[in-house]
């Protein structure tokens, strides 16, 4: 199936590892243009090796910026007019379990400048040049958490939930456009940070068994009762950014492996 990605030029915030430069490959492979994002030189130009081994033809343009600031937003925003993009992935998040109760105020904030105001900062920028065009796609990349709370990462559930109330209102915004705004929710997925983040729950136990007790005890209801792979995660963002989900708009998109018990 050809998803017309050929030439769009797409921008995957923190691309430089994870579920990001997963999204990145799946885009290449399909001749999509990749901004490959991350906050250091070593960590981008890494990430781009390992993509170009897999599409030696790849065409990536590296972004060295700290999206999760201002200043980061502002730089990509100038580095970039904001009728250059076809596609915007806001995929940078972060994460940490804490006690509600020992959770700070600068930790709250914290999570939602990262989380949340790193995609409202360059939506408010790239969305206007993909609507005077009529056409363009932006992903925010939440998590079944957010509408399935971790009681572990309450502030972290909250900006999750945040980032589907922006996509849908940003979505309000393209009405008779081929402009689409949409979130993804993944579930648990097995790259690095949720690794460790699982293997600091259970120390004494090897990354495989600590993975399988962590679906049993931490993520029961799962129907897959395993962590979800990057690349099916990759696979699914790109088809939505693709030109054949053209009639998927203002939705929250769950690729969670049956987590969620609803119907909706």
């Amino acid at each position: 199936m050809d998803l017309g990605l050929r030439n769009k030029r797409a921008m995957i915030t923190a691309s430089s590892g994870g579920i990001g430069e997963a999204i990145a490959l799946s885009l290449v492979r399909e001749g999509a243009e990749v901004i490959v994002n991350g906050r250091s030189a070593e960590s981008v130009e890494s990430a781009m090796a390992r993509i170009r081994a897999q599409v030696p033809n790849a065409v990536l343009t590296a972004l060295v910026a700290d999206l999760g600031t201002a200043e980061g937003c502002a730089a990509a925003c100038a580095a970039w007019p904001e009728d250059a993009l076809d596609i915007l992935v806001n995929n940078l998040g972060i994460y940490e379990p804490v006690d509600f109760f020992d959770a700070t105020d600068a930790q709250w904030h914290r999570l939602v400048e990262v989380n949340v105001m790193s995609g409202v900062r360059l939506a408010r920028h790239f969305l206007k040049g993909m609507l005077a065009r009529g056409t363009g796609r932006i992903v925010f990349m939440a998590s079944e958490s957010g509408i399935n709370p971790a009681p572990e990462m309450a502030h972290y559930s909250a900006t999750k939930t945040m980032q589907i109330s922006v996509s849908r209102n940003l979505a309000e915004l393209t009405k008779g456009t081929d402009v689409t705004v949409n979130a993804v929710l993944p579930g648990p997925v097995n790259t690095d940070g949720v690794g460790n983040f699982i293997a600091d729950l259970f120390p004494d136990l090897p990354r495989d068994a600590a993975h399988r007790k962590f679906m049993q005890e931490n993520r029961p209801t799962s129907l897959i009762q395993r962590l979800t792979r990057p690349e099916e995660i990759g696979d699914f963002v790109c088809f939505i950014a693709s030109d054949r989900a053209s009639a998927v708009n203002g939705a929250a998109l769950r690729a969670d492996g049956g987590m969620v018990r609803s119907v909706f």
